[in-house]
């Protein structure tokens, strides 16, 4: 059985502005249960730096049900990837009907490195 890790989104939300209407932000941690943390694929890799200049770290692996905004948010994974990781473009949905049955994972998106844990 496949089993996944607990991430942590760092979810900001706009709480107002400054003085110069310059947006001012909250960051709360949000833990996501059950993500796969995978390898990139070469094309995963090539694709990511050619449309984005980012290189690609790792490839996630997102639950059915979840309902977090993963695009554009730093996230933190556990050991042995710890680091603190931001996500490149949108997460990649598939057809429900062409997941087969069992299958928790609906999406996917790839991460590239920011810091060290």
């Amino acid at each position: 059985m496949i089993n996944g890790m607990t991430v942590t989104i760092k979810k900001r939300t706009q709480t107002g502005t400054d003085d110069f209407n310059r947006p001012i932000y909250t960051t709360v941690d949000v833990s996501v249960e059950d993500v796969l943390i995978g390898n990139p694929s070469s094309d995963d890799i090539n694709d990511a730096f050619t449309q984005y200049g980012k290189q690609v770290a790792y490839t996630l692996c997102i639950p059915k049900g979840d309902t977090n905004t993963w695009e554009d948010v730093d996230v933190v994974l556990p050991e042995p990837f710890a680091g603190t990781y931001h996500t490149i473009g949108y997460p990649m949905a598939y057809v429900p009907a062409n997941i087969p049955p069992g299958v928790r994972w609906n999406k996917q998106i790839k991460v590239e490195r920011v810091q060290n844990g």
